[in-house]
């Protein structure tokens, strides 16, 4: 099935508020999210199959550094390639940006995210104790943009970033 990401824009915001939590996870609150995605340093992409919103993603450029502030895949669509997909374009766009580095934050009770990271050459640099909900540490990881394993299979398999 065909995945299509495009820039994400306030149309897509209201086709996933009501599913927001429910399909996505315990996630940011739909104001917060918007707020992101109009904040001019943000950036953010939404994957779609068959018209309907599968995932989303965004990041935060701060001069030559980028922070992915989510990557998020609706629960019954997950292990489908959409995750690295999301962070494929987002490591594109750091290198497009000419971003030195890319950083983010997951909780160490992740771990197929910390593994997907860790196929693009994230290791870990630090550690934010109880950071998630005052129980779950966070682990901040990042990679140099030079050192990703960039490849251009996103245009090959019909993606369109518009």
């Amino acid at each position: 099935m065909e995945l299509e990401i495009t820039k994400m824009q306030l149309s897509d915001l209201e086709q996933i508020k009501e599913k927001l939590l429910e399909d996505f996870d315990d996630f940011w609150t739909v104001n917060i999210l918007k707020e992101e995605i109009q904040n001019e340093k943000s950036q953010y992409i939404v994957a779609k199959q068959n018209q309907g919103i599968v995932g989303f993603a965004g990041i935060r450029i701060i001069i030559d550094e980028v922070e992915i502030m989510n990557i998020v895949v609706r629960k019954d669509k997950r292990k489908e390639g959409i995750g690295s997909r999301l962070l494929q374009e987002i490591l594109k766009t750091a290198k497009e940006q000419n971003a030195q580095v890319v950083i983010l934050e997951v909780n160490e009770k992740n771990q197929p995210a910390i593994k997907l990271y860790q196929k693009f050459g994230f290791e870990q640099i630090g550690l934010r104790k109880k950071y998630y909900h005052n129980t779950d540490n966070a682990i901040i990881m990042s990679c140099q943009v030079g050192d990703v394993p960039f490849s251009d299979k996103v245009v090959r398999l019909g993606t369109h970033l518009k």
